[in-house]
């Protein structure tokens, strides 16, 4: 949406905000009227969304979208920096909101308390200059860049797990490279843990949502040398930053149209013997079957001990993941198993399965609990 250009001219006021960056030659007063004239749209308010709003919000930013559905929890706040205390129970969007409004009053903040969807992202997304791709999952990731190959707007993409993060600008020019380049097809589903699964240095998101927002900044502004064709990976154990290229290949562009990105990303391309003979059951037959035969069954619970201190299954027995994974683990399940049914759970059903197929080359045969804990508390509730 273009500003008249009355609108772009910097008060006196902003001029004094904007000092520093208008002392740059690169930037000047020119710059910051770019910046202000411009519009970004972040998908996600959490990690990577948090620290990009409020940079992009300093720096000057005329028009900032924001799309979310999420509501603020107490774990979002060791690293979702843009939310507080007070903004628990609220809406992501509201909570950004306000905080980019006490950084500067300057900014139109555009909410979207939704869902981004192949039905509503061309809409959503095409009046914005740029695209910030701050969400955390594989659909999402795959529907924000097609809808940007199809309106051709620049997408700049961040992404972290544990202690490391990655960075780059799609989609900046009719050649370069775009996420399909970087990632043909969808990981096995469970493959993939969660933040919640895996955990998230909090500091991460920070860094790389930081790399983002400079990347807004150089693209609106047109200086330096954007991540084009670059994949920027930051390691913050070893602090250290690696950089890998992108080629662009021109089948990867041949997007006209959005899909069901949901069920492009859980389907199965390839299937082993494992998962072939990997058996499960949901948790209103395992209910049943505990109130018939609890002495004959043995639950064990892959996840991490912090996750089943907030709930768990009653009687079940912790082992996460990690030390079956290491082998550590193995004798003693042999021996709880012994004369037992053994059923393995964990927060939603990936890492169960991932435990699963560890168990079985060691001789273990064990049946998955579909859903994990999520559904067993929903059935519960239901």
């Amino acid at each position: 949406m273009e500003q008249s250009q009355n609108e772009a001219n910097l008060s006196s006021d902003e001029i004094t905000r904007y000092a520093r960056h208008i002392s740059l030659p690169e930037i000047g007063i020119i710059g910051q009227e770019k910046l202000k004239k411009s519009s970004v749209v972040c998908i996600g308010t959490g990690g990577l969304g948090s620290p990009l709003l409020i940079y992009l919000a300093a720096a000057g930013v005329g028009r900032i979208g924001i799309v979310d559905f999420d509501v603020v929890e107490n774990s979002n706040l060791q690293r979702q920096i843009i939310h507080t205390t007070n903004s628990i129970g609220l809406l992501k969007t509201d909570s950004a909101k306000h905080q980019i409004l006490k950084i500067n009053p300057f900014c139109r903040v555009d909410l979207f308390n939704q869902k981004l969807t192949s039905s509503n992202a061309l809409e959503i997304l095409r009046t914005y200059d740029v695209i910030c791709d701050c969400s955390d999952n594989f659909p999402t990731r795959y529907l924000i860049n097609d809808a940007c190959l199809i309106l051709n707007k620049p997408n700049i993409y961040g992404s972290i797990a544990r202690f490391e993060g990655q960075v780059s600008v799609f989609n900046l020019t009719e050649d370069s490279p775009n996420y399909r380049d970087l990632l043909p097809t969808p990981p096995p589903q469970e493959l993939i843990p969660s933040c919640s699964e895996a955990g998230v240095m909090g500091i991460l998101p920070g860094v790389i949502g930081t790399i983002q927002a400079t990347e807004a900044i150089k693209i609106i502004t047109n200086i330096g040398f954007p991540l084009n064709g670059r994949l920027l990976v930051f390691n913050a154990l070893k602090m250290s930053f690696k950089e890998l290229k992108l080629k662009g290949t021109p089948e990867n562009r041949n997007i006209n149209k959005l899909i069901d990105y949901e069920s492009f990303c859980s389907e199965d391309k390839v299937k082993n013997e494992v998962d072939l003979d990997i058996k499960s059951i949901s948790v209103t037959e395992l209910k049943t079957l505990l109130r018939q035969s609890s002495k004959e069954t043995l639950l064990i619970d892959v996840r991490n001990p912090i996750e089943q201190n907030e709930c768990s299954i009653s009687g079940s027995k912790l082992i996460p993941l990690s030390s079956i994974e290491s082998g550590e683990s193995i004798n003693e399940i042999k021996i709880l198993a012994a004369q037992k049914n053994l059923y393995i759970f964990c927060k939603s059903g990936k890492r169960s399965l991932r435990a699963l197929k560890h168990l079985k080359k060691s001789g273990i045969i064990a049946i998955n609990i579909e859903g994990g804990i999520e559904a067993w508390n929903k059935e519960k509730i239901n």
